[in-house]
């Protein structure tokens, strides 16, 4: 690895972070979650998916305790003066590039990364179609939150550019696995569907909630399941718990399905708990 490198518009002295994983490859996970009332929703199921999203990407977390990031999230909320709205918690690996080292060890790295926003906006009418882009699910990213995330934005920017909100997604197996940026639920002779992990979709944690509490079928099966559909519900820690209004042209009859109710904002995590 050479002393300069360019950035921007000029020649700059050639810095570690330049060369990490996490700038040269995505290499690293991050969750975001729901922020009610100031306070993060469902914490502690959002930190163990990261434990074992950065376990599976060897990325270590050894130094980084549950309580140290809940206070670090909890000091940002509160700077930021945050009521309602959403926050991102990001693990890069800042370890130096073992292809662009020129000597000597690789010492491990790890950076945490916190940021808030405001609620998204809440859309009146959700369109849904499926897309072209399969999940592979022989992937070792398949089920991973990780930074690596050009293809559900792909997937989700080719949907909005035809005239959709968002996307079903299917793996190589043409199995449904779950939309571009949401887990997905559906109505079916009055029983409640969602797809298994088995099919590479993620584990969401507003998706375990529901699976928690409420009666529904983890399944393998195809996109004809979802087009016989009487209900379609998209679910993520940020958008909660959204009904489909249209599914490839076809409307959607409302649901009066108990899942548009179980919003788990009450279920907020406390450290004394």
């Amino acid at each position: 690895m050479h002393e300069f490198l360019w950035h921007d518009d000029s020649l700059v002295r050639t810095e570690p972070e330049a060369v990490s994983s996490a700038r040269l490859y995505g290499k690293g996970v991050f969750t975001t979650l729901a922020v009610h009332d100031s306070k993060p929703v469902l914490f502690s199921a959002h930190w163990k998916r990261l434990k074992e999203n950065a376990a599976r990407l060897r990325i270590d977390l050894s130094k980084y305790r549950e309580e140290i990031v809940l206070n670090a999230l909890s000091e940002t909320i509160e700077k930021n003066r945050v009521s309602s709205g959403r926050a991102r918690i990001t693990f890069f690996d800042e370890t130096r590039s073992a292809v662009w080292l020129d000597e000597g060890n690789v010492q491990a790295k790890v950076s945490l990364s916190i940021i808030t926003g405001d609620p998204r906006q809440a859309r009146t009418s959700l369109k849904l179609t499926v897309s072209s882009i399969r999940v592979n699910t022989t992937s070792p990213l398949a089920g991973v939150k990780s930074c690596n995330y050009l293809e559900p934005l792909l997937a989700l920017d080719a949907a909005r550019a035809d005239g959709f909100v968002e996307a079903v997604r299917l793996n190589e197996r043409d199995e449904i696995v779950s939309t571009c940026m949401a887990n997905v639920f559906w109505l079916k002779d009055e029983k409640l569907f969602t797809p298994s992990l088995k099919t590479g979709c993620l584990a969401g944690t507003t998706r375990e909630y529901i699976l928690k509490s409420q009666d529904c079928m983890e399944v393998e099966t195809d996109i004809d399941s979802v087009r016989e559909a009487e209900a379609i519900f998209l679910t993520s820690a940020v958008i909660g718990i959204a009904s489909v209004a249209e599914f490839e042209g076809r409307k959607m009859p409302n649901s009066s399905h108990p899942i548009t109710k179980i919003l788990p904002f009450y279920t907020i995590y406390q450290a004394d708990k």
